[in-house]
C-alpha cells in the first residue's frame, strides 16, 4: 500500500461519520450500503476496504439496489449523452468518456434502448462503462434487454458493484 493510499485510508477511518457517509455516497448511493461502510470502519488497508464493500453489497434488498441505480445519470436524453457526466462528482469522471466520440446513430440507439430497458425493468440500464465504447455499450444493452427482470436486477447489481469498486480505488 502506497503512502498516499495509507494516508487517505487513515483519513477516511478517522473522519466524523457524516463525512465518511458523504465520501462513500460518492461511490454508491445505497444508504444501507453507506451505513454498513461507515460502521465497518476502521479498515486495516485498501484490500480490507474493497473486500468489505463487496461483502456489504451482498444481500441488500431490491429497494437498496434500486436506490443505488437511481444515483446514476439516466442514459436516454440524447443531448446529455454527448455531455457525459459534466455535472457529476470527480470520482465518476471519465467513466463514459468513450461515448463522446460516438456517432449520432449509436447515441440514438442507446437512448432508445435505455428507454425500452427502463420500461421493461423499471430501472435504468446500469453498466460499468469504463473502457467501453458506445458501440460496446449499445451491444450490451441490446443483449440484456432479452433478460427477465430478476436476471437483470442481478446483472445491474453486479455492474453497480464494479462501478463502486473503481470509485473506491479512485478515492484512495
Amino acid at each position: 500500500m502506497s503512502n498516499d493510499v495509507a494516508e487517505n485510508l487513515n483519513q477516511l477511518n478517522s473522519v466524523h461519520q457524516d463525512i465518511a457517509a458523504h465520501t462513500f455516497r460518492q461511490c454508491c448511493t445505497s444508504e444501507a450500503w453507506i451505513k454498513r461502510m461507515v460502521k465497518g470502519r476502521p479498515y486495516k488497508d485498501d484490500a480490507a476496504l474493497i473486500s468489505a464493500a463487496d461483502k456489504y453489497w451482498q444481500g441488500l434488498s431490491e429497494s437498496d439496489y434500486l436506490q443505488a441505480f437511481d444515483g446514476h445519470p439516466k442514459i436516454g436524453d440524447v443531448n446529455s449523452l454527448k455531455v457525459k457526466y459534466a455535472n457529476t462528482k470527480v470520482l465518476a469522471a471519465g467513466e463514459q468518456s468513450l461515448v463522446n466520440d460516438a456517432s449520432d446513430d449509436i447515441i440514438n440507439t442507446i437512448a432508445k434502448g435505455n428507454s425500452d430497458y427502463e420500461s421493461k425493468f423499471g430501472f435504468i440500464f446500469i453498466v460499468c462503462a469504463t473502457g467501453k465504447s458506445a458501440a460496446e455499450m449499445s451491444e450490451l444493452l441490446q443483449q440484456r434487454l432479452i433478460n427477465n427482470r430478476a436476471t437483470e436486477l442481478l446483472n445491474a447489481a453486479e455492474e453497480q458493484r464494479k462501478i463502486f469498486q473503481i470509485r473506491l480505488r479512485k478515492l484512495l
